[in-house]
């Protein structure tokens, strides 16, 4: 079965079966190896993208799920000058220390602010609170997230 996703503005004949959870399609299929694989549940984070413009994790779904929709990635986050803003702001910011959760959580700040182009605190705070970091950048990822509102 071939589904067809638009992936990052581009168009793509998928061969995967229809089961297969999307990052491994974004990671192995198209070699998009931006997304990180975490926990693997759909409770880290670190395998955000945006679907039709609201994220969602792509470490457990389906890719058949995805069939038609359009897909961003953090590879095409900078495409959009909100995706733009929030990785400048993260490098600002030094929001990143490991790294491994920083693109679910660009990902994740690039939608919120699409979304809600001032957040308060509360609100952002929400909107990052599914995503794990272990190595303690959270009030660098808020202050990158308000510089990002900001400009």
């Amino acid at each position: 079965m071939s589904l067809r996703l638009t992936i990052n503005g581009t168009r793509h004949e998928i061969l995967s079966e229809p089961d297969t959870p999307l990052i491994y399609v974004l990671r192995d299929e198209l070699k998009l190896k931006g997304t990180k694989l975490g926990c693997g549940v759909e409770q880290c984070g670190a395998c955000a993208v945006m679907i039709d413009g609201k994220v969602a994790l792509s470490c457990a779904t389906p890719v058949e799920v995805f069939d038609g929709q359009e897909i961003t990635t953090i590879e095409g986050i900078a495409d959009t000058e909100i995706g733009k803003r929030v990785q400048q702001a993260f490098i600002a910011q030094a929001a990143a220390q490991c790294g491994y959760c920083t693109s679910g959580l660009v990902v994740a700040a690039t939608a919120l602010l699409s979304e809600t182009p001032f957040p308060d605190d509360a609100t952002t705070s929400a909107a990052l609170t599914p995503h794990l970091c272990r190595c303690g950048s959270h009030p660098r990822v808020l202050r990158a997230v308000k510089e990002a509102a900001a400009t």
